[in-house]
């Protein structure tokens, strides 16, 4: 879609009302798919669950949005984002209805495991259309120079949606019931949905200017063949669903783990959760700044991922160190909220960055795909991780949990900043700089 230059639309301010709506409608699914979890102790008693059903339960709204990722964003490059993201939201908005309906317990009536599965594994199949479609509009309104913050500023939506969901939903759910919480997070949809009918469309042609020049330079270098036939998009993609392993496996179990192991309160858990999620917030905004003036990314990546390995070996072992104990000492307890909130900030404020720069290798015309192909990891992920974490509790406790998070982090390291990315990084520079 094509404007006229005196379209308001074509403003140089325009592009933050897409971001707004990007992050609006990004932030609206992920209180969704990071807040549901949020409940799980709430859940685990309304739905009469045990923990490895409730691990499956929680999975399977991941499995949907991994199932669904990559035809998204295939279809999010030729259709455009605004079509997508209508179709995904209204459509998310209508399954999170039929679950107020008819996948809430009550005091008469606790619904069918099969109900609440199949529930959350819709809601993830529509919803998955913000991702690959928010990405790629940030690619095509945003040059070179301000994308790492744009897409950073995108990225901030999942820690921002997770921390009003973490805020809201446990009270919703505690004395409102399910069927309210699934009906807010439908008002939600609708309302993100409204702010990309009305301010996301594809950008206007630009004229040739020393931008769009540097913006051209920076497309030579990109994939050539697509991003489904390149090796080096494959790799980050894998890096990147890797390293979100720790990441959901504090979002999906922390809850449980505080609770359970720690013996903390609804008001200490929740408290705990928000900080996890605006804390990521606001690493994601500063970090998609830094190395947008820096152009630094892969040190930026490979410092996340070795700070995620300490941290989390440093929580099993403490957890090891605690033992029983962790019940009867406050400053134990303390130690272990304050281990697992900085871990789960450390573990979350990369995404930004990364995106930016899978994004960036595969080229604006095809971020659509990539993002597409990288939220298919990510969230595939999503749906493995709360799924093994009872079989690891059941084989070694608490401290083997946490030793695989760490162990992730070790192995997406050098996936995320494989050689080749590096010098394509370099190269990238050099063009840039030549072209301005």
């Amino acid at each position: 879609m094509i404007h006229s230059p005196s379209s308001p639309s074509c403003s140089p301010r325009h592009r933050w009302k897409v971001l707004a709506a990007g992050v609006a409608a990004n932030a609206a699914f992920s209180v969704a798919f990071s807040g549901i979890p949020m409940t799980a102790v709430l859940m685990r008693t309304g739905y009469q669950l045990d923990n490895a059903t409730l691990g499956l339960v929680l999975g399977l709204m991941g499995l949907g949005i991994a199932v669904s990722e990559l035809p998204w964003g295939l279809l999010t490059d030729r259709w455009g984002d605004r079509p997508v993201l209508l179709a995904g939201l209204g459509s998310t908005a209508i399954a999170l209805v039929a679950m107020a309906l008819w996948a809430a317990p009550s005091a008469q009536h606790i619904p069918g495991l099969g109900w609440l599965g199949a529930g959350l594994l819709l809601v993830g199949l529509l919803g998955g259309s913000v991702n690959g479609a928010s990405g790629r509009a940030v690619m095509t309104w945003f040059d070179a120079g301000e994308r790492g913050l744009a897409m950073s500023i995108r990225q901030t939506a999942v820690p921002l949606g997770g921390g009003i969901g973490a805020l809201v939903l446990p009270f919703v759910a505690l004395h409102f019931g399910f069927a309210a919480l699934y009906g807010l997070l439908a008002l939600l949809c609708a309302l993100s949905a409204a702010m990309s009918w009305a301010w996301v469309h594809e950008p206007p042609i630009a004229p040739d200017t020393p931008r769009t020049r540097a913006n051209a330079a920076e497309a030579a270098i990109a994939s050539k063949s697509g991003p489904l036939r390149d090796a080096r998009v494959w790799r980050i993609v894998l890096g990147i669903g890797i390293l979100c392993a720790p990441q959901f496996a504090v979002l999906s179990f922390g809850t449980v783990f505080l609770h359970d192991f720690g013996h903390a309160g609804l008001a200490a858990i929740t408290a705990t959760m928000v900080f996890v999620q605006v804390g990521a917030m606001a690493m994601r905004v500063w970090s998609g700044r830094w190395t947008d003036r820096r152009r630094n990314r892969p040190a930026y990546l490979r410092a996340c991922s070795a700070l995620s390995v300490l941290l989390f070996a440093g929580l099993a072992v403490l957890v090891m160190a605690a033992g029983t104990r962790a019940a009867d000492s406050a400053a134990l307890r303390i130690a272990l909220v304050g281990l697992l909130a900085a871990s789960g900030v450390c573990v979350s404020a990369w995404h930004g960055v990364a995106y930016t720069e899978l994004a960036t290798l595969a080229g604006a015309a095809r971020a659509g795909t990539a993002l597409g192909m990288a939220n298919t990891g990510v969230f595939l992920v999503c749906f493995i991780t709360p799924f093994s974490i009872p079989h690891l509790l059941a084989l070694q406790g608490w401290p083997l949990v946490w030793l695989a998070a760490s162990a992730c982090a070790l192995v997406a390291m050098p996936l995320l900043v494989p050689r080749a990315a590096a010098a394509d990084q370099k190269l990238a520079k050099t063009a840039l700089s030549r072209s301005t």
